[in-house]
């Protein structure tokens, strides 16, 4: 039987840790995992702060929306989101303003959105219950929030680097 220690990287494609740099493997499965409970996460608090039936692009614009307080652009969004697919954020700002959580405006000849009194409660009540039950709940761990801010800026870097690898694979 094999000792932990000679597993090697935990990964969910082995095919894929076996070139130069396994541990970048190993970094994607664990961001897949990450993903996807990130967004069951925000379905769920979302749900429980009184909006149900969101789905995470619905959630991640929502908030966005409400950052600062002031309207924003489509282009804005997506590229604050790194969203390639314009139409998907255009779906769920339609989706969002139907349920009175934003409303439409102008600036110039441009189309703004921005965060309703309905919306900003929603992300108030969400923010409430993150801090329950996430943040104190990672603060137990003990985990240095430097440290998890040295991870963030690892991973936005790094997304740059899958940015420019998708660009080039577009080219081939």
């Amino acid at each position: 039987m094999q000792s932990p220690d000679d597993l090697g990287p935990i990964v969910s494609s082995g095919h894929l840790a076996s070139g130069a740099m396994p541990a970048l493997s190993e970094f994607e499965f664990a961001m897949n995992m990450t993903v996807h409970a990130f967004q069951r996460w925000m379905l769920r608090c979302m749900t429980a702060a009184g909006i149900p039936d969101l789905t995470p692009m619905d959630v991640l614009v929502l908030h966005n929306v409400n950052h600062r307080g002031k309207a924003k652009r489509l282009a804005d969004i997506c590229l604050v989101l790194n969203i390639e697919d314009t139409h998907l954020v255009n779906y769920s700002l339609k989706k969002l303003e139907r349920l009175k959580l934003l409303k439409s405006g102008r600036k110039g000849k441009e189309k703004t959105v921005a965060i309703t009194p309905a919306g900003e409660e929603a992300c108030k009540r969400y923010a409430q219950i993150r801090e329950q039950l996430l943040v104190k709940s990672v603060l137990a761990t003990g985990i240095d929030p430097a440290r998890l801010s040295e991870i963030a800026a690892a991973m936005r870097s790094l997304s740059g680097q899958y940015d420019q690898a998708a660009r080039a694979a577009a080219s081939l």
